[in-house]
């Protein structure tokens, strides 16, 4: 991550746990904590500018390579809680995903991190630039970490 990306505040979408998400305990089930994250992830491009419609038309798409997800605080029905996003780019084909789930007061209730993609839709293989490909679609690149 860049000087820049760890002093700016991290984008952050606001979400509310809803009670068919919850298991048997009563806590939030551990697949919607992904698909939380995943919200963020298209938000995050969203902000800067890009829909996946564009994506789609431009022959590319993102993904997912590898991710840990590290619990840390319960997570029930009616729970306010805000997820962040940020992407730490390399100079490799992949780059790296880093995301917070926070409650209101604070309290960190889920850590992800990841390792993610741009793929070429026809040639299914990672671009060379995921950065540079994000940022030919941005309308607002900063969002993304990439000046």
């Amino acid at each position: 991550m860049s000087q820049a990306q760890a002093d700016s505040e991290p984008f952050t979408v606001p979400v509310t746990v809803r009670g068919y998400e919850t298991d048997t305990q009563g806590h939030l089930n551990q697949a919607v904590y992904l698909q939380y994250a995943e919200h963020a992830r298209w938000s995050l491009l969203k902000a800067a500018g890009i829909e996946q419609a564009a994506l789609v038309g431009s022959g590319i798409g993102p993904v997912t390579l590898e991710q840990t997800l590290r619990y840390k605080a319960e997570l029930r029905a009616g729970d306010e809680v805000t997820v962040s996003c940020a992407f730490e780019w390399s100079d490799r084909k992949i780059f790296g995903v880093r995301q917070l789930i926070r409650k209101t007061d604070g309290t960190l209730a889920a850590e992800l991190t990841g390792v993610g993609g741009i793929m070429d839709l026809s040639a299914r293989r990672l671009v060379a630039d995921p950065g540079g490909a994000l940022r030919e679609l941005a309308t607002d690149p900063k969002v993304l970490g990439l000046e």
